[in-house]
């Protein structure tokens, strides 16, 4: 959904041969991955500016491969003679992508590192990808005004630029979720997509924050907070007339409005994440309304500000100018969700098939339609980045239920408290997941696997609005029509059950809550195999199941035993016309209490 597009100017390929280097950097033009800007190898070619008068160089200026112009801005005052380029701690790179002599113009690629104490490592890398100078309406997908901020972690790692091409690349990763860019443990990341110079203030962000939480020191993610301040542009002359900018410079076309509207949680409940599964989220959680103000959020970063010479030199300084950025603080970001937010809709998914690798989330599934399926096609996958199937959505359109959740007796799992509806696409065997990467507008981004012609659904339903569901209805053939309708209330079963106060979630309640539902889950396809056996039915058919290997097996093949089981212990019945079991299977099944059968044999 959120993406961060190629130079779509056409990628750039810096050839040591067009810049005529005698002595090309040795990965200018290989296969590896361009970690290293291309230094100018003659520093013959290099010219030091000392702006202060202090006797010491204070700008490089020098020309990359390509014929490209660029300066190296010192704003730690270590910069001599002789450098051949400037340092990733405290110093600013402006490059004048498109060669028309205008540093930090439209189509140019800054990138600024800060190191906020002193400790020798970047605490906060700002990285501008200007786009065109044409006034804008809505997003511009071809820029990025991008602050990484490193809030725990002391690795240095920060944003993904391919210095080959010149090309931020957020996405990039090696195997599933390996990524370049530090979405890894303790950090966040404020985004826009728009040119600086059309902002109005730069204090403000669009994404701000996207949190990433280590929550066990293993340098990996285990929780996400997304929060967005959805900015107002400046309309087209002569439409729909906006007064809020009628106090702008004619320049400035993006105005945020210091209140987060938007805000997603999501978590890996079962902490199963490692190398080669570094990112692994099983739940999100999604808040949509006004939201809240975070005007009083400031962080201030003196060192922000960089050496005032050099504002000459740069076509729009004033983002080496701000010492202040306002963004939800990272400690406190759940609790302004819970105490501050005023929410109108909650939306909730759950990775069923547990195959969501992504850096941001579970993606979420659209209340739309049932059976129409493909990015953009009006379905629940309607999302580009959601899964066509495998995952479990859940609507809560009035957030009568206020993000808390339940675990349903039906099937021993999380639910989303006060949805009036859900749905669950089967994927059984996970080959449906999405991938990475494409251009916007529009999204598109990859499905690693061809949509499914067919695909068995699951529907929930809360018929009497008492926030828990208690219609459960089935399409296991694919058919699109729903073949088996059961009322938890025909049954006798009350619906009801604890609700889980989720401002009151930390992530280790969090996951010690998911620990111990998938223990009373595997519990219970103990009991129905104890079942299962009196009445005859074999459980052998089923031995894989019997044999997780991990938390989130234990929760899914419980899952499927139980299920599978009863669904056969059904069927004989059937076969024997025997109405009265049928009807105590049923009610042991959506109870989820096989007591009464276990008590006397079969």
């Amino acid at each position: 959904m959120y993406l961060f597009p190629l130079l779509l100017a056409g990628t750039l390929s810096l050839s040591p041969k067009a810049a005529g280097d005698s002595t090309p950097y040795w990965n200018s033009n290989t296969c590896l991955i361009p970690w290293h800007l291309p230094p100018t190898m003659d520093p013959g070619k290099i010219t030091y500016l000392d702006l202060n008068g202090d006797g010491n160089p204070d700008v490089l200026k020098t020309t990359l491969p390509g014929g490209i112009p660029a300066i190296w801005i010192d704003d730690n005052a270590n910069m001599q003679h002789g450098d051949l380029e400037g340092d990733q701690t405290d110093d600013c790179l402006v490059i004048d992508l498109n060669k028309d002599g205008i540093f930090g113009g439209p189509g140019d690629l800054i990138v600024d590192w800060t190191d906020t104490n002193g400790d020798g490592i970047a605490d906060i890398q700002l990285v501008i990808r200007n786009g065109s100078r044409e006034r804008r309406h809505n997003f511009d997908w071809n820029a990025d005004f991008m602050y990484i901020i490193d809030f725990g972690e002391k690795d240095g790692i920060q944003n993904f630029i391919d210095w080959r091409q010149l090309a931020l690349r957020c996405w990039e990763h090696s195997g599933h979720s390996n990524f370049y860019t530090d979405y890894h443990g303790n950090t966040l990341f404020l985004k826009m997509h728009g040119s600086p110079f059309n902002i109005a203030d730069l204090r403000y962000n669009w994404e701000n924050p996207f949190i990433f939480f280590d929550k066990d020191n293993d340098g990996l993610t285990e929780m996400t907070v997304r929060m967005v301040d959805t900015p107002a542009f400046r309309p087209p002359p002569g439409k729909n007339d906006d007064p809020r900018f009628d106090r702008l410079a004619p320049e400035h076309s993006i105005l945020f409005s210091h209140r987060i509207t938007w805000a997603a949680l999501s978590w890996d409940l079962d902490n199963d994440n490692g190398p080669g599964n570094e990112f692994d989220m099983d739940m999100s959680i999604r808040f949509t309304g006004p939201g809240f103000d975070y005007s009083d959020q400031t962080h201030h970063y003196a060192k922000l500000r960089g050496l005032p010479e050099a504002d000459s030199l740069l076509f729009d300084p004033r983002w080496r100018q701000n010492t202040e950025l306002i963004y939800p603080d990272p400690r406190q970001a759940e609790k302004l969700i819970f105490e501050r937010g005023d929410w109108n809709a909650c939306w909730f998914v759950f990775d069923e098939d547990d195959d969501c690798n992504r850096w941001e989330r579970v993606e979420f599934y659209e209340p739309l339609n049932l059976f129409s399926i493909g990015a953009h096609k009006g379905g629940l996958d309607n999302n580009a980045q959601a899964d066509a199937v495998g995952d479990r959505g859940e609507w809560d359109t009035d957030n009568s239920g206020h993000g808390n959740l339940y675990i349903a007796p039906f099937d021993g799992r999380l639910h989303l408290y006060g949805a009036e509806w859900g749905a669950w696409r089967i994927d059984p065997s996970s080959r449906c997941f999405q991938g990475y990467g494409g251009l916007y507008p529009p999204c598109n981004s990859q499905r690693l696997a061809a949509d499914p012609e067919n695909w068995a659904t699951v529907r929930y339903e809360d018929s009497d609005g008492n926030g828990f569901f208690d219609i459960i209805e089935y399409d296991l053939d694919g058919d699109g029509i729903f073949e088996e309708r059961v009322s938890l209330k025909e049954l006798g079963i009350d619906d009801r059950a604890n609700v889980i106060d989720l401002s009151a979630m930390d992530y280790e309640k969090m996951q010690k809550l998911f620990a111990r539902l998938t223990d009373d889950i595997w519990s219970r396809a103990g009991d129905v195999q104890q079942a299962a056996r009196r009445q005859g039915v074999s459980t052998d058919w089923y031995n894989f199941w019997k044999q997780p290997r991990s938390l989130h097996e234990r929760y899914a093949y419980g899952y499927w035993l139980t299920f599978y089981l009863y669904r056969d212990m059904r069927h004989k019945a059937g076969l024997e016309q025997n109405a009265k079991l049928i009807k105590e299977l049923d009610k042991a099944y959506y109870s989820g209490s096989w007591k009464t059968l276990l008590d006397r044999s079969l």
